[in-house]
């Protein structure tokens, strides 16, 4: 076998589909847009466009408020961590962390962390190092002899968004700037 025997399997690749060229070519005439008019053209949107008629992402009135700022935890009650314990899921000889509980599929995998609410009954003596915990949660932990540490939510460090707003040069001695603290 040689470099230029070397082809695809058959059936591997297709040919593009090349519009408007003749009647027997199946895409010839109208290239597959159907007939003439506005939406046979290119860069049409017509998405929410209803005939001249109020619109109805208009016509409904804005409700509430979303935080742009908010944290996104996923949530644990107290019971559902001691049915984990009394499964043999988790050992409560340990210091239980978001990533054990993640791992033994106690706990959804969430960007800011764990927040451990008080909903359920709890036995089981447990240290907890957790994002988040409620009043409640804690209290309960306590009682049964255990103990929660609440430690900071992770904070995800992105460049596109600690740039963000900034062109050109000062986008260049920004992230210059950055590499430089990252030493």
């Amino acid at each position: 076998m040689r470099l230029n025997e070397i082809s695809d399997n058959q059936g591997a690749t297709r040919p593009r589909k090349r519009v408007g060229r003749g009647i027997s070519s199946g895409t010839g005439k109208t290239s597959g847009k159907g007939m003439k008019g506005q939406k046979a053209r290119s860069g049409v949107s017509l998405l929410a466009f209803e005939g001249g008629q109020m619109p109805i992402y208009r016509r409904l009135p804005k409700r509430g408020f979303n935080n742009p700022f908010a944290r996104d935890y996923a949530e644990l009650n107290v019971g559902l961590l001691q049915e984990a314990i009394d499964a043999k899921r988790i050992d409560a000889k340990q210091t239980i962390t978001t990533a054990m509980l993640v791992e033994a599929g106690v706990a959804k995998k969430r960007k800011d962390g764990l927040r451990l609410l008080g909903h359920g009954e709890l036995t089981a003596r447990v240290t907890l190092e957790v994002e988040g915990a409620t009043k409640g949660a804690v209290a309960a932990v306590e009682k049964a002899g255990g103990k929660v540490t609440v430690t900071a939510p992770r904070e995800i460090k992105d460049e596109a968004q600690s740039t963000k707003g900034i062109r050109g040069k000062n986008k260049r001695r920004a992230a210059e700037k950055g590499s430089e603290s990252a030493e």
